[in-house]
């Protein structure tokens, strides 16, 4: 009888949401995203089944895994280890956590293995740890060490791209901490495609988790951003890790933000301030100091108190309303949502008496932060009629606060600590919703001003 070959079979994954289709079309069916299909190399069946068979317990002596009542399985407090740097450690959600994967993406350039090189030294005191670059050399690895005045008597690299290899030199080390720069020039031999493809990708990363569980090795992964602001390659990576981290900053700025996106041992939407200089990313201790102008009140301008994961922040709400030339006025929003403020703009017409259907609006939050919050919605609102009116507000106040469709100001969580951060920082007037009124005692040196309607804010502002 004749030997059958195992033929391997094709598939097609979306880049966008990781769906899988069995043949080529111009568009998503689960997404909707065109020219989005990547083919990929599927094992055979022959190949797959006998492992599968010894994983799920079935063939030889392996136990099958059994259903647990919750209550009864051991569990314990991650443990975290210092990277060494605060801001770094507050992203994490304390610190790195045995065994984690974090993929960590930006812009070309923005400072992702400058950060990473950094923690990877000052960890490499305690832990043994390894750097695998796939895009550089390792004399430049070691050039810009060197330039940045790093400890560099306990730090390994390794310039490779064959995630075979990779595992077999980390098998030998056996390092606790490993960073891949970056997981879009890995490639493993068992798939014909090409480095860079979204097969190679994802199995290449698959790969490095299982390494990770298995060994308790945590892995840093540097992802390459798309033009579009999302990491490069399957959507399928961000499901895959512990944790991703996006490293963001304008251009000609030397202020970077980390911002966590996911993270399974920490608070998401955290927020960590870096500031790029000679000797590479150094901490911002007190970031609301950055995101003011430090100058005078200005016509078309209102200071804010957001919310950042656990941290207040003190940001500037910019806004600029001028006579429109078009038929239809243009609403600018950078750092906001621009359907919002268009919302925003109706209720101050409906409910505040301020027209503004003629003019350009373009509103900005200064220093690059995105607001994601409703807390907004009260400054910028001041912010606009402060420039409708060319006339600034009082020195020193803040405001934050959600406006309603009906005109009525709501509430917003942690009233009293932004207060407490807007006193600590010498603000001296504070126009809130009643609902975030101190209930007990009050803060030094700041007037505070409760409102329940926009009207009410607005006669606030005018005093």
């Amino acid at each position: 009888m004749a030997k059958t070959s195992a033929k391997s079979r094709t598939a097609y994954v979306c880049t966008e949401c990781g769906a899988d289709h069995s043949k080529w079309q111009g568009q998503c069916a689960d997404c909707g995203a065109w020219n989005s299909l990547s083919e990929i190399v599927l094992e055979s069946a022959a190949a797959v089944s006998a492992p599968a068979a010894r994983r799920s317990g079935w063939a030889g002596k392996a136990e099958a895994p059994k259903i647990t009542a919750l209550k009864d399985v051991r569990h314990s407090e991650e443990a975290r280890v210092s990277t060494g740097i605060g801001e770094f450690d507050r992203v994490l959600g304390g610190g790195l956590v045995e065994g984690a994967v974090v993929l960590v993406g930006g812009d070309p350039g923005i400072g992702k293995s400058t950060l990473l090189l950094q923690a990877l030294a000052r960890m490499s005191a305690s832990l043994p740890a390894l750097y695998v670059t796939g895009e550089e050399s390792l004399a430049q690895v070691a050039g810009r060490a060197v330039r940045l005045d790093l400890p560099l008597d306990n730090l390994q690299a390794l310039a490779e791209t064959g995630i075979e290899n990779i595992l077999h030199h980390a098998s030998v080390a056996k390092p606790k901490l490993i960073v891949a720069d970056s997981v879009q020039t890995l490639w493993t031999e068992s798939l014909t495609a090409a480095p860079g493809s979204v097969s190679q990708v994802r199995e290449s990363a698959a790969r490095l988790v299982r390494y990770a569980k298995e060994t308790g090795t945590a892995v840093f992964l540097v992802g390459h951003v798309t033009k579009e602001g999302g990491i490069a390659g399957p959507r399928v990576l961000e499901h895959m890790v512990d944790a991703v981290l996006y490293f963001e900053g304008e251009s000609g700025s030397r202020f970077r933000v980390l911002r966590a996106f996911k993270n399974r041992f920490g608070a998401v939407n955290e927020l960590g301030v870096f500031a790029m200089g000679e000797k590479g990313l150094k901490e911002v201790p007190n970031p609301s100091a950055i995101f003011l102008s430090g100058s005078a009140q200005q016509p078309g301008s209102c200071v804010m108190v957001t919310r950042e994961g656990t941290r207040p922040l003190l940001v500037e709400v910019q806004a600029l309303v001028d006579s429109s030339p078009l038929s239809n006025p243009r609403r600018v929003a950078v750092g906001l949502e621009q359907n919002r403020l268009a919302m925003l703009l109706a209720v101050l017409h409906r409910h505040g008496g301020v027209v503004v259907g003629d003019q350009d609006v373009f509103v900005n939050v200064v220093g690059g932060i995105r607001v994601q919050e409703t807390a907004a919605d009260l400054p910028v609102l001041l912010a606009v009629l402060s420039s409708l009116r060319d006339r600034p507000l009082a020195e020193k106040t803040i405001a934050f606060g959600e406006v309603g469709l009906s005109g009525e100001i709501r509430p917003v969580p942690n009233g009293e600590e932004r207060l407490r951060e807007a006193a600590t920082h010498g603000f001296k007037r504070a126009i809130v919703p009643k609902g975030n009124a101190p209930k007990s005692g009050t803060f030094k040196g700041l007037e505070v001003v409760a409102v329940e309607r926009l009207s009410q804010a607005l006669e606030a502002a005018a005093e």
